[in-house]
Parts: structure tokens; sequence; C-alpha cells
């Protein structure tokens, strides 16, 4: 017996992080047309890129399905591990509440379910923690307990190059995103209490976009939790995503900068070229 920490595949962490800290994954489903994929594990992003593109519309999600979930859970059931399930926002999706019906159903009293009331790598960050107290000998009722209370401290917002997908999705009209676009407006989307909000507006080439975002956090990042931070994007030119990097590393402040690429969810509604600084502040 144990302590598991199970994820979804919204939380857009690496494939090394998720080996190093043995973290399961179950997926969400991406449909495309009368067909549905796992994210992840069927569908690419570039794949939806190219679907979405030819098709004008964007793909629909879906919470992660009874069976997949199911099939991860049952072994740690059996081994009698107590398991940790961090999940995308329950204002975003039903995936957690999938989580907390299965453990209804086993009557298994061993699964905690966390809201992380977010998504991407601030979900992921939220994991790295879980996985530290883990190291530390916490409980399990004490990994909840601290998640909890310090996940209002998670700072999560992007920034999206088009305004396309975000209005195929029907986050935004159409006229607004033509508008946008004709303009090269490039808004900031923060996630506060659980959902996506509109906060800045940019305009401009999106490499200078990118950078002048990241600067614009400054204060809050000479102040943010010094152990990790994470660089997440949809599919950015590498010369991007480093400008980024090498800005924060000139901070002197962090002892990890990940970087990792967007999953078939998140891409799916922010489009390609959208890039998101991610972080707890202290």
């Amino acid at each position: 017996m144990g302590i598991k920490i199970i994820s979804d595949s919204t939380c857009d962490l690496s494939k090394e992080l998720i080996e190093q800290y043995n973290i399961s994954i179950i997926p969400l489903c991406i449909v495309m047309g009368d067909k549905s994929y796992y994210d992840g594990l069927e569908v690419t992003p570039d794949e939806i890129y190219k679907w979405a593109d030819a098709n004008k519309t964007t793909p629909k999600t879906a919470a992660a399905s009874f069976d997949f979930a199911g099939d991860v859970l049952k072994p740690h059931m059996e081994a009698g591990d107590d398991i940790i399930f961090i999940g995308i926002g329950e204002k975003l999706s039903t995936t957690c509440n999938v989580l907390r019906l299965l453990g209804k159903d086993a009557e298994y009293d061993k699964l905690h379910v966390i809201d992380s009331a977010n998504l991407s790598t601030g979900i992921g960050l939220q994991i790295l923690y879980a996985a530290k107290l883990i190291e530390e000998g916490k409980s399990a009722k004490e990994i909840v307990e601290l998640i909890e209370a310090r996940r209002d401290k998670v700072r999560a917002s992007f920034v999206v190059e088009t305004l396309t997908y975000l209005a195929r999705g029907g986050r935004c009209s159409a006229v607004t995103a033509l508008l946008g676009n004709a303009l090269s407006l490039k808004p900031e989307i923060v996630v506060e209490d659980g959902a996506m909000k509109v906060a800045k507006k940019y305009r401009g080439k999106q490499a200078s976009v990118i950078l002048k975002y990241a600067k614009d956090m400054e204060e809050a990042l000479k102040t943010a939790d010094p152990s990790c931070i994470f660089i997440t994007h949809s599919g950015c030119e590498q010369e991007i995503v480093d400008s980024v990097k090498e800005y924060l590393e000139s901070l002197n402040r962090f002892e990890n900068i990940y970087t990792t690429r967007a999953g078939g969810v998140i891409s799916s509604h922010c489009g390609p070229r959208t890039l998101g600084v991610l972080f707890y502040a202290n």
C-alpha cells in the first residue's frame, strides 16, 4: 500500500515528469466528426489543427470515460493504495465527478478527488507539489488539505495567437474573432476561480507579444515560489519559447524552468502558437 497520484491528460506534463514521479494519466476524449479519440493516445495536436482547418470547426471535447478511468484505478484499488486524483477544474469538465462516481460505485474510501480549479500545467504545478509532499512522508489526508489550501496561489495565464479557435468553440463571437484577427489583437486568458477570463489585450507579432506578456508579470515572478515554473505552449516556434526561457533565467529566481507542449484538449480550444507562463505565487 502506498500513495498513488493520478491526473488527466489536460495536465500537460512532459513524458519525463510523468515518468519521474510515476503519475498515471487518464485521457479526456476528443470528438472529431463522428469519431472519438483518446487525448494523447490516438490523436496529436497537429492532427487536430489539420482537421480543424479542413473542416472550419474545432473538435468537441468530453470528460474521461468511465471504462478507461476504471481500468486505471482498478490495480491501485486492489493494492489498497491511497489514490489522489488531481483533475481539470470542475467548471471546465465533469472529469472529477467521473472519478468520484467510480469511487462511490466501488465503495472505495481511499480515493481522494481534488478539483484543481485549473487547467494545463496549472494542474501540473499541483501534481508536482503533491509528489514533493509524498517524498516528505505526508499522509494522503495531509496532502489533500495542503494542495487545496494552496490552490488559489496557482497563477495560470496564456496568450492566444488567433481568436479563430476560441470562436469556433463558441468562446467568443465570430465577429469578435474577425475584428480581433484583423487588428492583430492577442488576448491574455487567465484562469480565475476555476474559469477562463480575458485580461490584457496585446497587439502585434506573436514573438514580441509573448515576451512582453512574460515581462509584464515580472513583479509577480520575482516573488513567486522558486521551486519551479512552467512554459507551456501549443506549438510555438522554438525561438519564441527560448526567448521566454532566457528571460525567466535572467531573473535568477527559479530552480526548475520546465517547458511542456500542450495536449490535444487544450490545443483544441486555444489553437496553435499559444503560450503560457504558469507558477505558484508565494
